[in-house]
Formats: C-alpha cells, sequence, structure tokens
C-alpha cells in the first residue's frame, strides 16, 4: 500500500480549506433546521421567523447600520478567544475583560481625560481599556502556565468578579446621586463621546473592530510571533524541547486577547453608554465566543461571523413585536448555533470525503 503520487496529494491540499467551510456551514444550517423546530413549538412559523431576523438585520439601510453596531464589539471580544486558541488555550473571560476595560475607560476618562484635547482623551482611555483587559486574560494565562491552572475554569471564573466588582462600584464608591434611574457613574464629558461615521448612527468602534482583525490576522500569519504561537499550540512539548519561549508567548497572547475584549470595553462606554452601569454587562462577550469557534479563530472570518451574529441580536426585538416570542429567543438560537458548532467541532479529519485516500 503506497501513498497517492504528487497530483493527489495536490488535491489533497485543498481538501482541509474544504473541510474548513463545508463543517461551519452544515453547523449553522443543522442549527437553523433546530431553531426552526423550537420556533413551530412555539408557535411561530419558521419561515417567518426567518424572512424578519433577515429584514431586521440586512434588509434596509437602517437595519445594516443596527447589525453593524453590534457587530462592532463581537469583532473585538471574538479575539479574546481566537487569539488564545492559537496556543491552544481555551479562554472564555471575554465578557470580564470588557467589563474591566470599560471601568478602566471610564475612570481614565473621568479623571484625566476631560482635561485633554478629545483626542487625546479617547487615546486616554483606549489604552487604558486595552491595558487592564489584558492584565485581566494575562492573569489566566499565568495562573495556567506558572501554577496549572485549568485556563478555561479560571478565566470563567474572572467574569464573575468583573461583574461584581462593576455592580459594587457603581452602587458606591462610583455611583452619581443625580442619576436615579438606575446605579451608575457620572457621564462622560461630552468630548469624549466616540463620534459616528458620516451619514450614519455606526460609531467608529466598527474601524477598532476590522483594524483590530486585520492586525491579529497578521500578527499569527505572517510573523514569527505567530508562527511561534502557532508551533506551540500544535505541540507544546516539541515547542519547549525546540526552545521556544511557551511562558513568554502564553503570557503574551493572553495579553493581547484580553486587550482587545478590553477595548470593545471602551467602545460601549464612549460610544453606547456614555457611563459605566449595569448595561456594559451585555453579554457580547459571550457572543464573542461564538464568533470565534465558527470563524475557527481565523481573525478576518471573525468580520463575517460578527456581522451575521450581529444581524441576529438585532433582531430580537421584532421576534417580539411580529411572531409573539420573548425577546431572549435570540439567545437560544444562539445556543443551538454554539452547541452545533461545537458538536461539527468532533468531526475534523473523521468525514471520509475530505480524507486523503491511499492508492495500491
Amino acid at each position: 500500500m503506497t501513498i497517492a503520487p504528487a497530483s493527489a496529494a495536490k488535491s489533497y491540499q485543498w481538501r482541509r480549506p474544504l473541510e474548513a467551510v463545508f463543517l461551519p456551514v452544515a453547523a449553522l444550517l443543522v442549527a437553523l433546521v433546530i431553531f426552526g423546530i423550537f420556533c413551530t413549538l412555539a408557535g411561530a412559523n419558521p419561515l417567518g421567523v426567518y424572512a424578519s431576523i433577515y429584514k431586521a438585520a440586512f434588509g434596509s439601510w437602517s437595519a445594516w447600520q443596527n447589525t453593524l453596531i453590534r457587530a462592532s464589539p463581537l469583532m473585538l471580544t471574538a479575539l479574546c478567544t481566537a487569539l488564545p486558541a492559537r496556543l491552544g488555550l481555551v479562554i472564555i473571560g471575554n465578557e470580564g475583560a470588557l467589563v474591566i476595560g470599560g471601568l478602566a475607560a471610564a475612570i481614565a476618562g473621568l479623571t484625566v481625560g476631560a482635561s485633554l484635547p478629545p483626542v487625546l482623551g479617547q487615546c486616554t482611555m483606549a489604552i487604558a481599556a486595552i491595558i487592564a483587559g489584558g492584565l485581566w486574560i494575562m492573569l489566566a494565562g499565568a495562573l495556567r502556565h506558572y501554577r496549572g491552572v485549568n485556563e478555561t475554569i479560571s478565566s470563567l471564573l474572572l467574569n464573575y468578579i468583573a461583574i461584581a466588582l462593576i455592580n459594587h462600584l457603581v452602587e458606591g464608591p462610583m455611583r452619581d446621586a443625580e442619576f436615579v434611574t438606575k446605579p451608575s457613574s457620572a457621564e462622560l464629558n461630552e468630548a469624549l463621546w466616540m463620534g459616528t461615521l458620516p451619514g450614519s448612527r455606526i460609531h467608529y468602534g466598527l474601524v477598532y473592530g476590522l483594524i483590530a482583525c486585520v492586525i491579529a490576522y497578521v500578527l499569527i500569519q505572517r510573523t514569527t510571533f505567530g508562527f511561534a504561537a502557532r508551533t506551540a499550540g500544535g505541540n507544546i512539548r516539541a515547542a519547549r524541547v525546540a526552545g521556544l519561549p511557551v511562558g513568554k508567548l502564553t503570557l503574551a497572547i493572553c495579553f493581547l486577547g484580553g486587550s482587545c475584549a478590553g477595548l470593545a470595553g471602551m467602545v460601549e462606554v464612549a460610544a453606547v453608554q456614555k457611563r459605566i452601569n449595569e448595561s456594559l454587562v451585555s453579554n457580547y462577550g459571550y457572543a464573542g465566543i461564538l464568533v470565534a469557534f465558527v470563524s475557527r479563530h481565523n481573525p478576518l472570518a471573525t468580520i463575517l461571523v460578527a456581522v451575521l451574529l450581529g444581524g441576529i441580536l438585532a433582531s430580537g426585538g421584532i421576534l417580539q413585536r411580529s411572531h409573539d416570542l420573548p425577546d431572549a429567543t435570540v439567545l437560544v438560537f444562539q445556543g443551538i448555533v454554539f452547541l452545533c458548532v461545537l458538536f461539527s467541532d468532533s468531526l475534523y479529519g473523521r468525514l471520509p470525503w475530505f480524507q486523503e485516500k491511499p492508492v495500491a
């Protein structure tokens, strides 16, 4: 029994990329079928629900704006999982890093930002958010490398710590007594608010997300740092034998992932909330995990998946008004997609259509 000749081996090179596209798409189609069954049991017409989702997400320029506004933080939080995944780490502390980044940005804006020119003030907020979010996730990486603590569990628990911290601060030391609707910090100076793209309601967070995804792709695919990370992620023991600094790589890539999620927190504070309150915990971090897995941790594919999921999240209101479904129905859809994608991961390399076939 011999292996296929060079021509057959060359054709096999196209099978793995095709598999990487086929399985996520198949998982999404299966999720659509399961969600359709759920809608039917809830008394709604599945085709009508899908039509409403499309209309609310992509049916008009206004719908596109709502979708892209939601896609912006998803691109950034997805990188919090996608980048460490290149090193074989499963980080799910996206929500906590977003919250801590938003908190750091608000503190920076309320203390020193108002005394600076608007551009410098926003840069100060962004730097504070990047550092805070990066250090928050780097803590999970340090626990993994130095103490052997599972990074998935530690990063998940860090989410709860971050949420508890922000709730304590807005209900206590940072609470603005003049804002009586709900516990919140003082409002940022208007000069620090993030502007919108000309002729639209889309804030500049979309630009941040796109730039971050492109930089992340170049970093992972076109630099020696990215090559070292991918090598260590493929076989960490071999990487150590080869002399790669696994510890430094772990801390660095966790910091980079957390800094992206922290920047997403700054975007939410400066462009949407304008202050710190419980609304900052908006589940963008958890949704970012789904984006990362569906995109197979590819930063460029993250852009497309973030837009798709952003459209789904933007359709919650219309499902409630038009089909008498709860607003949380989109979260059910999101959960079904996540489960289907996780199941599809177990099929990589097992489907006979994508396997290299030996010849006699």
